[in-house]
């Protein structure tokens, strides 16, 4: 299948080699906003086609799919671009600033006879089903606590009196919809939507959140859900119940998944090996459900990226957080 790309930055040339990883696609396209940027990105992949207008590469031939990474607050706009020309489209996340992009969206793949995806790369690892297969050994479930906290380089530029995209509330940036969709998507995809979630968000001067923890109530049990751009945490992650504990490390990428029972103390070993680029399951799986036509698969993945996208917009206004294209 053939991709073009939008953003050139580190994250799409992870989802570019795990792509090509994958064998199910080819880069065929590369857009930036000068030439020059995208011939340094597309250069080491030998693409040939390059453009800076996005109207002329959405009504290209060139590409079947596109790829699209760029800030938060343009992904609608651009996304549409290509729905209506008939091209899938996958967005990095956070896929959209408001439920409400997100329906229209969905509304004119639909028309147009064509897939929208939400590259929550986590959800498809092995291990990650893996996970959501172990659940049942806990017994009655207690709780989770859900860790994702990463301190970024672009807050020593907020400390430092600037706005950097991923901290605006013009660029729908904040640790929320950034780091703190991994927690919520595993939250969602395991337990289902809470029936109440409060978030305690640390504001930053730029009006965005830098972190801070996120609490989902179900009937018999919470969640907490920790996550951070402006610190750094080294804490697994875990699922406990009545009969054992499920350490799950890292969230995303996960490399370790261990059950320790709460009687015997004895620890099992359920992950599988993984691979360098945990991109790839995504972009495997995206290709097949669009060459099978599986819509009962790709109706489950919307669905769950519509659930999350509303919880933060909830956590979000709880906190007064509403971004430019909110006013």
């Amino acid at each position: 299948m053939k991709l073009g790309i939008m953003g050139t930055n580190w994250i799409t040339d992870a989802f570019v080699e795990g792509a090509l990883n994958s064998k199910e696609w080819e880069l065929t396209a590369v857009y930036s906003r000068t030439l020059e940027k995208a011939y340094a990105f597309g250069e080491k992949y030998k693409v040939e086609n390059y453009f800076d207008d996005i109207e002329l590469m959405a009504t290209s031939d060139v590409i079947d799919a596109v790829y699209i990474a760029s800030p938060n607050a343009m992904h609608y706009e651009h996304a549409l671009q290509f729905l209506r020309h008939k091209k899938h489209v996958i967005v990095e996340k956070p896929i959209f600033s408001t439920v409400a992009e997100l329906e229209d969206a969905h509304k004119v793949a639909k028309e147009n006879g064509v897939y929208l995806f939400e590259a929550a790369r986590h959800i498809q690892e092995p291990n990650f089903k893996i996970l959501q297969d172990s659940i049942q050994k806990v017994g009655k479930l207690h709780g989770a606590t859900l860790a994702y906290m990463n301190y970024s380089s672009r807050y020593d530029n907020v400390l430092a009196g600037e706005e950097p995209n991923i901290f605006s509330l013009k660029f729908s940036g904040g640790s929320l919809v950034d780091l703190g969709v991994y927690p919520m998507y595993t939250a969602v995809a395991l337990f289902g939507v809470p029936e109440k979630a409060t978030y305690f968000a640390t504001k930053l001067r730029t009006g965005v959140d830098g972190g801070g923890p996120v609490i989902f109530e179900y009937p018999d049990f919470t969640v907490t859900i920790l996550h951070a751009k402006m610190s750094q945490s080294f804490l697994p992650s875990e699922i406990y119940g009545e009969k054992g504990t499920l350490v799950i490390n890292p969230l995303t990428g996960i490399k370790e998944i261990k059950y320790i029972d709460n009687h015997t103390k004895e620890t099992e070993d359920l992950a599988m090996p993984t691979i360098p680029n945990d991109m790839e399951f995504e972009a495997t799986e995206f290709a097949r459900i669009i060459a099978e036509q599986d819509t009962l698969a790709y109706e489950d993945l919307e669905d769950l990226s519509k659930q999350v996208l509303q919880i933060s917009n909830d956590l979000r206004h709880q906190n007064g957080i509403w971004y430019k294209v909110e006013q």
